[in-house]
């Protein structure tokens, strides 16, 4: 079954490469700012990782050659590509999950999958989680025990907050997203952004991912 279901997300991925090569790249880059056309890429940088959008085949390759691109981080992208709106813009108001546009469906896998991971992950590990978002240049924030703002890409920051363990709670997290999230890509999307940014961080922590992860790589 999990074999059946990546082979789904790679068929995916092969659906949205040919849908690139349809669109308009000047557009596209109107709307993206961030995008970049160099050495026959559209560039584009997901929580700090540099990756490349083929102009040719519409393949996604990582470039800072430490890895392939897995398909959640090309389905984020391709995404991304695809459902910006025309004159989407950072509205700087910031919310959980379940508030935006048309996300109460997804909530209760988006706890189970996203924040109870990110919890238990960093659970007794507040350290590691700090000195991960620093390696992403991130911006401390002063809510929880560890609080930063990172970009997941540069239109879309997010912030993470983190109460660690004690002897009568166990460990907490949430994320939230500025309220034009679901204007610069697809809702479900902000499920695959959210988790691949606590992956991010777990592996930038060289920590591994505790709880039920969705896993689409």
């Amino acid at each position: 079954m999990a074999e059946e279901r990546t082979s789904n997300y790679i068929k995916l991925c092969d659906e949205w490469a040919e849908k690139f090569l349809q669109m308009e790249k000047k557009e596209l880059m109107n709307r993206l700012p961030e995008l970049k056309e160099e050495d026959g890429y559209l560039k584009i940088t997901h929580f700090g990782v540099p990756f490349g959008i083929r102009l040719d085949n519409g393949r996604i390759d990582r470039l800072d050659g430490r890895a392939k691109a897995n398909t959640t981080e090309m389905l984020n992208i391709y995404t991304l590509l695809g459902y910006v709106k025309e004159n989407a813009f950072f509205m700087d108001k910031w919310v959980p999950f379940a508030d935006l546009r048309n996300a109460r469906p997804f909530g209760p896998a988006y706890k189970i999958g996203v924040t109870d991971v990110f919890a238990a992950t960093f659970s007794g590990h507040a350290k590691e989680l700090e000195n991960a978002f620093e390696k992403l240049n991130g911006l401390r924030l002063p809510l929880g025990d560890v609080g930063y703002q990172i970009d997941a890409f540069s239109c879309e920051p997010m912030q993470f907050y983190f109460w660690d363990c004690d002897d009568e709670f166990e460990a907490q997290a949430n994320i939230l997203f500025d309220y034009s999230a679901t204007d610069f890509n697809h809702v479900e999307s902000a499920v695959s952004t959210a988790e691949m940014g606590v992956r991010r961080l777990a592996e930038l922590a060289g920590l591994p991912l505790k709880g039920k992860v969705f896993g689409m790589s």
